[in-house]
C-alpha cells in the first residue's frame, strides 16, 4: 500500500535575491547541478526526512514567491498546496501546484514552485516504492 504523508510547515524565510531567480532554477534543473538539500544518503525515509529536505529548499520556495507574487502593491499570502511522487531512488516525479487546494494564483509562481520541488532528492524508501506526497506552502511576504 502506497503511504501518503501529509506535511505542513509555515514557511517564512529571508527572501533570495531576485534577480535571475527563475533562470538559475532552469539553469540548475537543465545542467544537473547537484542539489542545494541535504545529505540524504545517510538519512532514513521518514516524515522527518522528508519534512527536513522540503525545509532546505524553503528559501528556494520563497524566492519564488518573492519573484512573481511580492511584487505587487498588495502582495497576497497565502497557501501553494503542492504534491509529488518520490520514487523508489528518492527522487521527484510528476510535481505540480494543486490549483483548486492553492489561495495563491500566480501561473508563473506555479512553475517556478515545480522547478524547485524537481530539483530535490529524499532519502531512498526501504521498500522500493513509489510515495505521494502533499506538502502545502504557507507563504508570505518577508519585510
Amino acid at each position: 500500500m502506497i503511504t501518503t504523508l501529509l506535511l505542513a510547515v509555515a514557511l517564512a524565510a529571508d527572501p533570495a535575491p531576485k534577480n535571475d531567480t527563475m533562470k538559475n532554477l532552469l539553469k540548475d534543473v537543465a545542467t544537473d547541478k547537484p542539489s542545494d538539500g541535504p545529505d540524504v544518503s545517510k538519512m532514513p525515509f521518514t516524515a522527518d526526512s522528508i519534512k527536513q529536505v522540503v525545509v532546505a529548499y524553503q528559501p528556494k520556495i520563497q524566492g519564488c514567491y518573492e519573484d512573481h507574487i511580492s511584487n505587487k502593491k498588495k502582495a497576497p499570502e497565502g497557501t501553494l498546496k503542492t504534491a509529488f511522487i518520490i520514487t523508489p531512488d528518492g527522487m521527484v516525479k510528476g510535481a505540480k501546484v494543486d490549483k483548486k487546494g492553492s489561495s495563491l494564483r500566480d501561473p508563473a509562481l506555479y512553475d517556478c514552485v515545480v522547478a524547485v520541488l524537481s530539483t530535490m532528492t529524499f532519502p531512498k524508501p526501504t521498500d522500493a516504492k513509489d510515495h505521494p506526497i502533499e506538502f502545502p506552502f504557507n507563504l508570505k511576504a518577508v519585510h
